[in-house]
């Protein structure tokens, strides 16, 4: 096991370059089973759970080259089985992207329930709902697999009861191979939502709408191999934003689409930042200081959840009170005791937390306890006075390629340290 070591108190200076999107690749991956063909995916991140459904892909029957360090051939043609092994999907929420890929394909599925980071209750009602509408039926739970059969997909039309990407995303797998036509209402309309309907069409099929919260989906016979890049990743953007707001720096964040981040750029301008968008960067600075600001979260166009943890450092530093309000999910606040250990006044009600804004943070040991909170203590870490360690960093480099190199890169001291196996026995 390792831990991140940061002397903070540095202003981050420079440009970084964002990766492709976390979010978009793990739902294109899964995507690629139903290709006739094989394809090359190009822009991929190199995180964790990159590997990890590679892996799957791999534990199906798929061929995998790595070209590149982000560039990977998949020749789908060769998976034979539609079962996902326990031991992998246990380690990411998105392995359940399987289901609607698979199904696609081969008219069932079986994946394990899903791990991933812990944010209280987050069924698959949405998902399976849409799986029965298109003639699907449900498997009872075994041995924690779910299960889904249908002699025969066909179009239908499906209302989202919630706004979900992950109903979304499984719903358009599965219906891109269907027979007529499926219609999603209240779909979810994040940019990785577009991205998988780019690809899916660069395959050769049929979707009109991504984007919007009406997704119609003509299914087609057939999907061809193809050629395709990962859009920039919007969370990445902003987790790098943040840092250089928290730290007074000035960074060049280049590799983004500006207009994915629109409600990101807002909130940061408000708190105090200056940013000036170019076509395909956009530059943070913020020499003075912090005001405070209330944020609320929710689905796309609004401001993202996966930038809630790290918009909560700048509120811990921001002047007078911040309230925050999570409107996605319903546990997204256990991060806020790492963040008083490090000197941040905060209280949480619910789905509700109250920053009393404090001069300065000051360094501590702490951990990550999800991906995006684990982005928000490095945050705090930089901004902070002192030395600061974080453990449980396997979260953090769930989702941050290169971390540590990018960070150093705009005049970070950060440094990856092993934890001894005699510290890890007794603790």
């Amino acid at each position: 096991m390792e831990k991140y070591c940061i002397n903070g108190g540095k202003p981050l200076k420079g440009s970084v370059t964002i990766s492709g999107a976390k979010n978009a690749v793990v739902a294109i991956l899964p995507a690629v089973v139903l290709s006739e063909g094989k394809c090359r995916i190009e822009n991929i991140p190199n995180i964790a759970d990159v590997t990890t459904v590679l892996d799957i892909l791999s534990s199906l029957g798929a061929t995998i080259r790595r070209v590149n360090r982000n560039t990977v051939d998949i020749d789908p043609t060769t998976i034979y089985t539609h079962v996902v092994p326990h031991d992998l999907a246990r380690h990411m929420r998105a392995s359940y992207y399987f289901l609607g890929s698979l199904l696609g394909r081969f008219g069932k599925a079986r994946v394990p329930m899903p791990g991933g980071c812990d944010f209280g209750v987050r069924p698959i009602d949405l998902h399976l709902k849409g799986f029965t509408a298109l003639g699907a039926v449900n498997s009872p739970l075994e041995n924690a697999m779910i299960g889904v059969e249908a002699d025969r997909l066909v179009g239908n039309s499906i209302y989202l009861d919630t706004v979900s990407v992950g109903a979304t995303v499984n719903i358009i797998l599965a219906a891109v191979r269907a027979r007529g036509v499926t219609i999603i209402e209240n779909a979810a309309k994040e940019p990785h939502i577009v991205d998988l309907a780019n690809f899916l069409n660069s395959m050769g099929a049929d979707i009109r709408g991504a984007g919007t919260d009406v997704v119609k989906i003509h299914g087609v016979e057939h999907l061809d191999g193809t050629t395709y890049s990962i859009i920039p990743d919007q969370i990445e953007a902003g987790t790098y934003m943040a840092m250089a707001v928290a730290t007074h720096g000035d960074i060049l964040v280049k590799n983004v689409i500006p207009k994915h981040l629109e409600s990101i750029t807002s909130k940061l301008e408000e708190i105090g930042a200056t940013i000036e968008e170019f076509d395909e960067a956009v530059r943070v600075s913020c020499p003075g200081p912090f005001k405070h600001c209330n944020i609320k979260t929710m689905p796309h166009p609004g401001f993202p959840t996966d930038m809630q943890p790290q918009a909560a450092v700048l509120l811990a530093l921001a002047e007078g009170t911040s309230i925050l309000t999570e409107g996605v999910w319903d546990n997204r606040f256990r991060y806020v005791d790492e963040l008083r250990r490090m000197g941040a006044q905060v209280q949480v009600d619910g789905k509700v937390a109250v920053f009393q804004g404090v001069p300065h943070l000051t360094g501590a040991p702490v951990k990550a306890v999800d991906l995006r909170a684990g982005a928000a203590m490095v945050i705090a870490a930089l901004a902070a006075e002192g030395y600061t360690e974080i453990e449980e960093i396997r979260h953090i480099e769930r989702g941050y390629e290169n971390i540590i190199e990018k960070l150093r890169g705009v005049g970070a001291d950060i440094r990856r340290v092993r934890i001894p196996d005699s510290m890890l026995r007794q603790a």
